[in-house]
């Protein structure tokens, strides 16, 4: 048994948790300590990003350690701000939790998140903790910075522009499915004698429980003087967010099955659970890739980053959206991905 969180009271906890965080940027005026952090920051766009993620709906403890669960927490806010072609500079973390957790378990949940912050140059300047009835509810808000005139949105694509994705798509759902089975195998049986086997799917786990942000793709395009004409990332589902980038955009759109990127492992899950390879991709979601367009100037440039592929093009609205598949047929594009406000199916 860990040691009971009241014994410490929430300041305490606090303290605990925070003590020896030393501020990383020159904008971090003043962090944890007091009623309110204090920023500063010179001619610079002010980026802002909230994510809520409740325990039984975003994350099931079963099989998410606190420390991925704290790392995942961060990053996929970081990659927030990252799409929209900004730099992650300070979060806050506020936490519910339940009697059930030990003071050991948030040291292990708050490592997770000072491991991602480091990584990333990101201050931990404050937050809130509280309790709950129902388990852990987790709450950060991140503040980033972007260059006047060069903060993307998800409304400027335009007709012929290029269609681009980072990485891979569908790894992180299949590593999903693939934990959701293990946990169901589990129930009923005694779990010091069966372990799972997950030699040769490490990446599809990865995937799901330690998700990268990817500041490597927007320093690149940086790098190549490329500034995106509309950006997102993509966490809900590719089919989602470009039906989202279109909407705001006015504009349709076509995506080439034969050029959407997907890892072996991701294929070899998607047949062993008899799912169709491409839904999985389109809709899978919590990827936390950059999906971005550019001018079709930019093709050569952005033809040449690496980890970046051309899945399609932009078209005018009247187009509408569609996914061409491999023997050259049309299909509807559809908003598939994760919704958190749709009802659960009943079986």
């Amino acid at each position: 048994m860990g040691t009971e969180i009241s014994t410490l009271g929430e300041f305490g906890l606090i303290r605990h948790l925070t003590e020896g965080i030393e501020l990383k940027n020159d904008s971090s005026k003043y962090g944890v300590g007091d009623d309110a952090a204090v920023l500063e920051y010179r001619d610079k766009e002010i980026l802002v990003t909230t994510d809520l993620l409740i325990e039984g709906i975003h994350f099931d403890l079963t099989y998410v350690p606190m420390k991925h669960l704290g790392y995942k927490s961060a990053m996929v806010n970081f990659s927030d701000i990252y799409a929209m072609n900004g730099t992650p500079k300070q979060i806050t973390v506020s936490i519910a939790l339940s009697k059930r957790f030990s003071v050991e378990d948030l040291e292990e949940f708050y490592a997770g998140i000072k491991l991602a912050c480091d990584l990333h140059q990101v201050d931990i300047i404050g937050g809130d903790t509280t309790s709950s009835l129902t388990g852990f509810a987790i709450s950060i808000t991140c503040i980033g910075e972007g260059e006047k005139g060069k903060v993307v949105y998800r409304n400027g694509a335009r007709n012929t522009d290029l269609i681009c994705v980072s990485g891979d798509l569908g790894a992180a759902y299949m590593g999903l499915q693939l934990l959701e089975r293990e946990k169901a195998v589990f129930k009923g049986q005694d779990q010091a004698e069966v372990q799972p086997d997950f030699s040769g799917k490490e990446y599809l786990l990865e995937r799901q429980l330690k998700p990268e942000a990817r500041r490597d793709i927007v320093r690149k395009l940086a790098e190549e003087g490329i500034v995106p004409t509309a950006m997102m990332d993509v966490s809900d589902g590719l089919s989602s967010e470009l039906l989202y980038i279109c909407t705001q955009s006015n504009a349709g759109c076509r995506v080439y099955e034969e050029h959407i990127p997907i890892d072996y492992q991701t294929a070899v899950m998607a047949e062993e659970f008899n799912m169709n390879l491409t839904t999985c991709a389109m809709n899978g979601g919590e990827d936390y890739e950059l999906l971005f367009t550019v001018p079709l100037t930019d093709h050569e440039k952005v033809s040449q980053i690496e980890g970046v592929q051309v899945i399609g093009h932009i078209t005018k609205p009247e187009l509408g959206c569609a996914l061409i598949s491999r023997d050259g047929q049309e299909f509807e594009l559809k908003a598939q991905g994760w919704n958190p406000l749709k009802e659960e199916e009943k079986n």
